[in-house]
């Protein structure tokens, strides 16, 4: 069976060479650029790789650029490894996944473990690793890093490159709905650099977070999928009405209002409980951050802007 692999990425330097040498083996082998400055492109082409560039006179997007990459595959190819160039992925993973795929012919997307290369580097790092962890068996999404079948994915019209953000779980629905299975295994696959070490990243990446939330809300919230509904209005709650409700109380009583703003530590306390208290404070700071990304969404589709990628490095 044809496995490929699909590469995107920019300026990723050293993180994009080790990303590719460990898929040696791997024909074809598609990195699709976006714009890099780094010398990216002629370290893909040294390393044999088919290099896809975007015009980057349009907007880029990730869904995009693997929907690049996906019109590049030869007809005859059955499977795809897509990775984001600051991955690695890890020995055996492949032929595993693949032995499960050949097992399993309902299940159209299949991954594994993906973990943070150096998670003790910033509490922002330690917080993603926590991130990835995730449940085994029947999921409702896959990340960036998964093995898929080509004719699944061209069957649903490939990744909604409009997305600047949760365009994988956007596939997922569409493939589920198409009476696909997602699938995480209990198996190492692939290493991730996520290089967040100051607040500012974190913020931006948890703003994006929220932006996809409010979307996939739009595109997916009614029933039987509900998707991503539960975690936009925790955003605007806790991100949102909760502040605007504690000044509307101190408007109207005086400082005694404030004293509803004690919610918030009391929130961090019970999820410290769960999942100690540096994941409590950030998971309700990061609502703030969350329900912003959300307002920006909310004011594009009203205002008729044009969206932005919202990067964090």
């Amino acid at each position: 069976m044809s496995i490929a692999g699909i590469v995107i990425g920019r300026n990723e330097g050293a993180r994009l060479i080790a990303c590719l040498d460990a898929l040696k083996g791997v024909s074809p082998l598609i990195y699709v650029d976006s714009g890099s400055t780094d010398g990216s492109v002629a370290a893909a082409q040294a390393r044999g790789a088919q290099v896809v560039e975007l015009d980057m006179t349009q907007p880029f997007t990730a869904a995009r650029a693997r929907n690049a990459g996906l019109a590049a595959l030869p007809n005859e190819t059955r499977l795809v490894q897509f990775l984001d160039g600051d991955c690695v992925v890890q020995a055996g993973w492949i032929a595993h996944a693949q032995a499960f795929l050949d097992a399993e012919p309902e299940v159209a997307v299949v991954c594994g473990r993906r973990r943070e290369m150096f998670p003790n580097a910033s509490v922002y790092n330690g917080l993603i690793e926590a991130e990835w962890d995730t449940p085994v068996g029947d999921a409702l999404a896959c990340g960036g890093d998964a093995l898929m079948r080509v004719d699944a994915l061209r069957a649903v019209g490939g990744y909604n490159a409009d997305l600047i953000a949760g365009e994988e779980p956007d596939l997922c629905v569409r493939l589920r709905q198409a009476g696909w299975r997602v699938w995480r295994l209990d198996a190492e696959m692939t290493a991730h650099d996520a290089q967040v070490t100051q607040f500012g990243q974190w913020w931006k990446r948890t703003k994006r977070a929220g932006h996809a939330f409010a979307e996939g809300a739009a595109l997916h919230g009614g029933p039987p999928e509900h998707h991503w509904v539960a975690e936009t209005r925790r955003a605007l709650l806790w991100g949102l009405f909760g502040p605007v409700l504690v000044v509307v109380l101190t408007v109207a009583v005086g400082p005694l209002g404030l004293l509803a703003a004690l919610v918030y530590p009391l929130q961090v306390f019970r999820l410290s409980r769960r999942g100690g208290l540096a994941w409590a404070f950030f998971s309700v700071l990061g609502k703030f951050a969350e329900a912003q990304g959300a307002l920006s969404f909310y004011w594009r589709r009203l205002s008729g802007g044009q969206k932005r990628l919202i990067e964090y490095k």
